[in-house]
């Protein structure tokens, strides 16, 4: 039997609680010691008033925008509360950044028209401008409280009449007093992966509290991609190694491929 090409490898997860399992999953089946360091929480913010307009004008949207997993929950949590036929949101196309994101909106039995190869924002407006339907096209953008104006932007240059809605926010989790997070500063790792922006500046935030001690292994740090590799050289850390694509399947596969050599 071939030895996993992980074993005896410790990896640190820093997404939210939630959403660790996929990725911890992925990378156990492969034979690492996973170690979860939930630095962001994710949770339900959204604007009642804004909420009433846009549902209260569903029907006369053209387009509704995901570009995050976390998106579809929040959005359709607040949906379902209000109507119960999914036929309420009228003829709106869906979009998606991703196959997570693009996997969650099918599995409210919607069809994605328009999800892009390279898992970014960017290539997402770059693609839904293509369509050639955003001209006077009303848009719904599905955000949380860190979603950047950059992807707003494009559609807007493209004449698209664009409206946001904020369903939830991320946050810094204080990470000083968990076990997790101590067996972290004893013993270190091989590598920590960063699925987010907001995990980096979480971790510069309470680096105290995540420091490895004198004699633990100092870990390499991977990236999911184009977005989250900027913020880290923001913050001066280094990068040993990055997804080819932006997602948690490429990441596996470069941290494997740093690991081999």
């Amino acid at each position: 039997m071939s030895k996993l090409p992980l074993a005896g490898r410790r990896v640190a997860v820093t997404r939210a609680r939630e959403q660790s399992p996929e990725l911890s999953g992925k990378l156990s089946v492969l034979g690492a010691e996973v170690i979860e360091l939930p630095l962001i929480t994710v949770s339900a913010e959204i604007d009642k008033y804004a909420l009433v307009d846009v549902f209260g004008e569903l029907g006369g949207y053209d387009w509704i925008v995901f570009t995050s997993a976390n998106g579809v929950r929040y959005f359709f949590d607040e949906f379902h509360r209000i109507y119960d036929d999914i036929r309420s949101l009228g003829l709106l196309r869906c979009a998606a950044v991703g196959d997570t994101t693009a996997a969650a909106i099918r599995a409210q039995h919607l069809k994605v028209e328009c999800q892009p190869k390279v898992a970014t924002a960017a290539a997402l407006a770059h693609d839904m401008i293509a369509t050639g339907s955003l001209d006077s096209a009303k848009v719904l953008v599905i955000t949380g409280n860190l979603n950047r104006d950059e992807f707003v932007i494009q559609l807007e240059d493209a004449r698209a009449i664009v409206d946001r809605l904020q369903v939830y926010k991320t946050e810094k989790t204080d990470l000083s007093a968990d076990p997790a997070a101590a067996d972290f500063r004893e013993r270190g790792a091989d590598a920590i992966l960063f699925a987010s922006s907001s995990a980096v500046q979480s971790f510069v935030d309470q680096a105290a509290a995540l420091k490895p001690a004198k004699n633990a292994t100092r870990p390499l740090a991977g990236s999911i991609g184009p977005q989250t590799s900027e913020t880290m050289k923001q913050v001066g850390m280094p990068i040993d190694f990055t997804a080819k694509m932006p997602s948690l399947d490429s990441l596996v596969l470069a941290l494997v491929a740093k690991l081999a050599k």
